[in-house]
């Protein structure tokens, strides 16, 4: 007898982004200043500019915040490398909270699934979760629904940091660079290949950070099988000397 599938895993791919879509269409209807233009809030350098960057970056996880409109900002307000770095804190924020609401609805996900699926998933997970926080980080949406799956999952709250980083360093030092040199994030050919450049970056920093996992992985899983072979032969070369 099979047993029937259940739609858990459907729910969080289809009801993160369908959520945060929501979202996203209720803040352009009714026009919220804070998060459709941050600029008034960022226009001189110092510990409140920098605390709302950093605010309005971690909130991004939920809100339809102009990232990469802040990112840009950062730079310009207080150099390349302190610009960066302070999108960079945000940016991660953004991971580990998405990573917490998929840790706290493991008991949630645990009712909508079944122990098959469960296994498919975290089987995928501990191959490629990591890399795929790292590669979703500048992508909108796709980034949170990605970090809640990773929460869902056995991974450690230290790799996936290491991940979140890895994915979204590169952006946030190439919109700080822009920003400190004058330049806007308007010009559409400018902001293609700045993420461009950016998941190519993201993508090595990523391998980098993933490599160990897998390797070890398929390292162990074929010593298991020469163990296994070994013991299996040893048993039939006794059985055929037993009378």
């Amino acid at each position: 007898m099979t047993t029937p599938r259940r739609p858990g895993y459907l729910i969080v791919l289809a009801g993160v982004p369908a959520a945060m879509l929501a979202v996203f269409a209720l803040v352009e209807a009714y026009d919220v200043p804070l998060l459709t233009d941050p600029s008034p809030l960022l226009r001189t350098a110092g510990p409140a500019a920098a605390a709302a960057a950093l605010a309005l970056l971690l909130v991004d996880v939920a809100m339809p915040v102009p990232s990469s409109l802040i990112m840009v900002a950062n730079g310009a307000l207080f150099g390349v490398v302190p610009g960066a770095l302070l999108s960079t804190a945000g940016g991660l924020g953004a991971t580990l909270v998405a990573f917490a609401v998929g840790r706290r609805g493991r008991g949630t996900l645990a009712l909508l699934t079944t122990a098959a699926q469960r296994a498919r998933a975290e089987a995928l997970l501990a191959r490629y979760g990591l890399l795929a926080v790292c590669l979703t980080r500048p992508v909108p949406v796709l980034a949170e629904t990605v970090a809640v799956l990773a929460g869902t999952s056995r991974l450690g709250w230290g790799r996936v940091a290491l991940a979140g980083a890895a994915g979204v360093l590169p952006t946030a030092f190439l919109f700080a660079a822009a920003g400190a040199a004058g330049e806007t994030a308007g010009h559409g050919l400018a902001l293609l290949a700045l993420l461009g450049l950016s998941a190519v970056c993201a993508w090595v920093l990523g391998r980098r950070v993933t490599a160990g996992g897998p390797r070890r992985g398929r390292g162990r899983s074929a010593r298991a099988r020469r163990v296994a072979a070994s013991s299996r032969s040893a048993r039939a070369t006794v059985r055929r000397r037993t009378p």
